[in-house]
């Protein structure tokens, strides 16, 4: 398994910085992700949130593959409802291209409303959407439909789904699934086999909700104020374009820093790297995971503490983890 960081650039009004300047200072983080040997630089897609939440990851990929030579460049998740699927064929060959090869290419079916009508798609149908829209991918690659095409052959794919449908379909298209968990693991492996995939072929990646601190009782309460704001604005942009009535707003000292009682990991815990790798090699134990994903910042939070946990995550936690697991490190490399 290897390790990586997911931007999605949140800008909040509250810490806000001039939108050029933070694009900049985040494509400074990829490169020194790159340069101390993580193993992934990732990023998401959403649409209309007030902190500009990134609306269109291949582009970035596009600028943070142009800039770093190693990592993997993902996308956890692209919204493929809302592209042509042609459009998504050929701005993933030139991200590919551009890299050298690095392209790995997440999906997801979204949750919001709003976004589906900015874009005229049909929300009902999300789910099936996405099935449709990987295979129609995949064949504009393998039968020349798009020019150029990718580097890679085949250009490693993920669905980023969190229940047993989605999980099932994943299997089905024989793609990766990007979430770990035991339960679903098992939907997946079943759809693998409904697909005509072998079930041993099965690989999995997530997004785990940790960051990397020396101190993390002192990093808590200066992260709080960001995981509160990004905990409103996803649970706000879940009943946008609904009927069901807004949540009420959370404040800082309703996120606790403790884990769940039953080992899972809470919305967001501050964790040293040992404390980390022990909790990730437990909570992965038996599946074949491939990517560990960890947030590069939270909501605009402080320099130090991104630049710290980047740091961490790319340096520190892979040698742990390997040690864990009686395995070298995976990518590992010094900062000099």
């Amino acid at each position: 398994m290897d390790v990586g960081l997911l931007f999605d650039l949140r800008n909040p009004a509250q810490w806000h910085r001039p939108w050029a300047d933070h694009y900049a200072r985040s494509l400074e983080y990829c490169e020194e992700a790159d340069r101390r040997g993580a193993g992934g630089v990732w990023f998401t897609e959403h649409h209309l949130f007030d902190d500009g939440y990134l609306p269109q990851p291949l582009t970035f990929a596009a600028a943070a593959a142009a800039r770093t030579r190693r990592v993997r460049i993902g996308t956890s998740v692209l919204l493929p409802n809302l592209h042509h699927p042609a459009r998504i064929a050929e701005d993933s060959a030139v991200v590919d291209l551009i890299s050298g090869g690095r392209l790995e290419l997440g999906v997801g079916a979204g949750y919001r409303v709003p976004e589906y009508e900015l874009y005229g798609a049909d929300f009902d149908r999300r789910i099936g959407q996405v099935g449709d829209n990987v295979r129609e991918i995949r064949r504009l690659w393998d039968e020349g439909g798009v020019t150029p095409g990718p580097l890679q052959s085949p250009v490693p794919l993920w669905g980023g789904f969190y229940g047993p449908r989605g999980a099932r379909l994943a299997g089905r298209l024989g793609i990766g699934l990007l979430h770990i968990n035991h339960e679903m693991y098992g939907h997946y492996r079943e759809g693998l086999a409904e697909g005509g995939h072998d079930p041993e072929s099965a690989r999995v990646s997530d997004l785990l909700p940790i960051i990397l601190a020396d101190d993390p009782e002192a990093a808590w309460p200066r992260v709080a104020p960001h995981v509160a704001h990004q905990m409103n604005s996803y649970m706000q942009g879940s009943v946008e374009g609904t009927d069901l009535p807004r949540p009420p707003l959370l404040s800082a000292d309703q996120f606790p820093q403790r884990p769940n009682e039953d080992g899972s990991f809470s919305l967001l815990e501050i964790l040293t790297p040992e404390a980390a790798a022990a909790r990730i090699v437990e909570r992965t134990k038996g599946l074949p995971v491939r990517h560990l994903i960890f947030w590069a910042s939270v909501a605009g939070m402080p320099d130090d503490l991104v630049v710290r946990n980047i740091e961490l995550i790319s340096e520190r936690l892979p040698v742990l983890l390997a040690e864990h697991l009686g395995t070298e490190p995976a990518g590992v490399r010094t900062g000099g």
